[in-house]
């Protein structure tokens, strides 16, 4: 997979430094797909998030925390 455009802004990845979108999308789900530049349906819960591009697909990410502790 080719990532042509930031997750984060949306921005080509060759039209400058991203240095801070990278540092962000630690934190935060994408918001544009990589390949398409298309804005993602993005739902965030407390386990984690997906994020859904109508071309693409679908990514998920975050921790799965088990609240029992097993």
């Amino acid at each position: 997979m080719t990532e042509d455009y930031c997750a984060r802004c949306g921005e080509p990845r060759d039209a400058g430094e991203h240095l801070a979108c990278d540092a962000a999308l630690v934190l935060e789900p994408p918001r544009y797909c990589v390949r398409c530049r298309r804005r993602m349906v993005v739902q965030v819960v407390p386990t984690g998030w997906t994020a859904r591009c109508s071309e693409h697909g679908e990514l998920r990410g975050g921790d799965v925390v088990d609240p029992l502790g097993r």
